[in-house]
């Protein structure tokens, strides 16, 4: 039988500890954010695991995540920015889809010049610049046969007259875009210049190709 004698008791620690240093080695730090306000689970869920996916590859130097969730309609605030180190939400706000993509529901979603839809899945910031809506920020699509004619396509960030709470009142919906993600003008700036050069953008609807195909779920 094995006594626990000083020696034998520093020799067990010791041994735990290694076993304990490789396994977080060995194991990546997986950011998980619980809960936030409007969200829905499963959506979180699915952005987060992208996020992290993502990241493990190498993508994305900021660790803030904008989530926007294409299954509720234009009037709701579907657009969040998170910390995520912090796990606070930064900013909930409308944003506008493209004018092929459905009228307050985006039900149709391509990766095809001249669709004027919106486009699913994970997406890279890059710089921002003046054009002819005023400040706008560049996108990468990460994801083949989905996003990833994003840049071809001009799919930006930009502000919009048409992305407001009195063209809600005035026609019971958002206006829409070209298939850029449009945002109200009193915000759009301070979303784009917290998101800007290396965040991940994770646009969302439950669509079965898109889910079954995605190499960041």
């Amino acid at each position: 039988m094995l006594r626990f004698n000083k020696q034998n008791t520093i020799y067990a620690v010791a041994f735990f500890l290694v076993i304990w240093c490789c396994h977080s080695w060995a194991t990546p730090f997986f950011t998980r954010v619980p809960f936030v306000p409007g969200l829905k689970p499963e959506v979180l869920t699915l952005a987060t695991n992208a996020y992290n996916n993502a990241k493990s590859l190498g993508i994305g130097n900021k660790d803030v995540l904008t989530i926007v969730d294409y299954s509720l309609p234009s009037t709701a605030r579907r657009l969040w920015v998170i910390d995520m180190n912090t796990q606070q939400v930064l900013f909930n706000t409308h944003v506008a889809h493209g004018s092929g993509s459905g009228s307050n529901f985006a039900t149709k979603f391509s990766n095809q010049h001249g669709s004027r839809m919106s486009s699913l899945g994970l997406f890279l910031t890059a710089a921002t610049y003046d054009g002819n809506y005023g400040r706008s920020l560049n996108l990468i699509g990460l994801e083949d046969n989905f996003n990833s004619n994003a840049e071809a396509r001009r799919i930006v960030f930009h502000k919009a007259h048409y992305v407001s709470e009195s063209i809600i009142k005035q026609i019971g919906r958002l206006g829409r875009s070209f298939g850029c993600l449009a945002l109200n003008h009193k915000v759009a700036d301070q979303v784009m210049h917290a998101i800007k050069e290396g965040s991940l953008v994770f646009c969302y609807y439950p669509d079965a190709k898109w889910l079954a195909e995605s190499k960041f779920l």
